[in-house]
């Protein structure tokens, strides 16, 4: 059976891609929680006003904010291919970079 999965470091992001998270790392997180919030507000307000339609459509903006939110704090935390210190493809700064498994069972073990 062959095995299809990517592991950390065989793949880099493109440079637009890297371009684009470099510009939206400068929004604030709580920026997305705030729009998420408001177009919550948004909704109820058209729900009052028996605007059902629009009150639906402005209220499912809420999930895509929260998910953005999400994908831009993982970006500032872990950059665009998610190993600290990469400089190249071959895996250079590898040793680097400490998985969430690992540092959690090393605190774990600890205690």
């Amino acid at each position: 059976m062959t095995d299809y999965r990517v592991n950390r470091g065989e793949a880099q992001e493109d440079q637009f891609t890297a371009a684009i998270e470099k510009t939206t790392s400068r929004v604030p997180s709580s920026a997305f929680l705030a729009l998420a919030l408001g177009s919550m507000a948004v909704s109820a307000t058209f729900q009052a006003m028996s605007r059902k339609h629009e009150a639906l459509f402005i209220g499912q903006w809420a999930a895509p904010f929260l998910l953005l939110g999400i994908y831009n704090k993982m970006v500032k935390q872990h950059g665009s291919d998610g190993i600290k210190g990469a400089k190249s493809n071959t895996g250079e700064g590898y040793a680097s970079y400490q998985s969430p498994e690992r540092s959690y069972s090393q605190t774990a073990a600890g205690i």
